[in-house]
């Protein structure tokens, strides 16, 4: 198969163009590089740009795709709130100009990076397919007006897509090849072992006084591997001739920001300091993933369950490769 990854130089999308690769897939890569690294890109052929050019994308799709694998959204919630323009042109008109580019070369299917920032704050843990969308600040409405964009091009011109709604993306390429590492950096296992490794002086813990049994905020952490085993699972169900769906994806399981902590003293062997802050606006106590649908329609199952091992395979990378 011939797929285009959009945003393939980053976190996520480079590990699924690697997985991708070992699939004996033919992978182009299409980013900016304004948060990728071209060196991150390891199969495959790459073209710097924005995906948002329409003569580019015209170029570029004339070479004939099975499908487009989509994961070049803008993704930070607070930066959202203060420039919703960047994140509306970003994620929305951007997506829109690529689908039309997409219907122009009829290709039919698109796999979507989405959120669970769509369901804003939950009512119940935890939170399935049909929970209220209701989400809370611009990142999250870019994704829910993407996904609902999705459906009125399906039902008009036939493109089929998977919405996958990750959780909290975590941990690293089990071979070492792959990590994390945005600019800033504002998720909490990398922040805790930037910590452990002596790049930060402590930990910040925004608040210890949640309906929680340790009093800080319990998250799904869902490996990143495990997120491109559930694309390429899409994607098949897709071609097998599925009807376009949304998936809820994460372990199931939630751990807190203490746990999360002295896991990581344990595998770095390092103390972490951490000083209490304030709560943060919009943080909800917990957020879990119902993952059963996916199970049951896609046959997708976590591999890496134990949050032990998505710390071991992200201190792997911080440590060694990561300078």
């Amino acid at each position: 198969m011939k797929i285009l990854v959009i945003g393939g130089a980053g976190y996520i999308g480079s590990h699924m163009v690697k997985m991708l690769g070992q699939k004996k897939c033919y992978v182009t890569t299409l980013d900016n590089l304004a948060s990728g690294h071209r060196d991150a890109v390891l199969i495959g052929d790459f073209v710097q740009g924005d995906y948002g050019d329409p003569v580019l994308l015209d170029s570029l799709l004339a070479r004939g795709f099975d499908a487009v694998m989509h994961f070049a959204s803008l993704i930070q919630v607070a930066e959202s709130v203060q420039h919703p323009d960047d994140y509306y042109r970003n994620n929305f008109v951007n997506t829109l100009s690529l689908l039309n580019s997409m219907k122009k070369h009829k290709i039919k299917y698109f796999i979507f990076s989405s959120s669970a920032a769509i369901f804003g704050e939950p009512i119940y843990n935890p939170i399935d397919e049909t929970h209220t969308q209701l989400p809370i600040n611009p990142y999250g409405r870019t994704k829910l007006m993407v996904e609902q964009l999705l459906g009125d091009y399906d039902r008009a011109f036939g493109i089929k897509s998977v919405c996958l709604r990750y959780f909290n993306a975590a941990g690293a390429d089990p071979e070492g090849q792959l990590g994390e590492r945005h600019n800033p950096e504002t998720h909490l296992i990398p922040l805790i072992l930037q910590a452990a490794k002596g790049k930060l002086s402590h930990i910040n813990v925004f608040g210890r006084d949640y309906d929680t049994p340790d009093g800080t905020c319990i998250r799904d952490y869902i490996h990143v591997n495990d997120i491109c085993s559930a694309h390429w699972l899409a994607l098949l169900s897709l071609l097998r001739g599925e009807d376009s769906q949304s998936y809820n994806l994460g372990n199931g399981n939630g751990f807190s920001v203490k746990e999360i902590i002295e896991t990581a003293e344990k595998v770095t062997g390092q103390i972490i300091f951490q000083v209490d802050s304030p709560r943060r606006d919009g943080d909800p106590s917990r957020l879990i993933a119902d993952s059963r649908l996916a199970h049951e329609r896609l046959g997708w199952r976590p591999q890496y369950t134990e949050i032990k091992n998505i710390i071991e395979h992200a201190w792997r990378w911080e440590r060694f490769f990561n300078i």
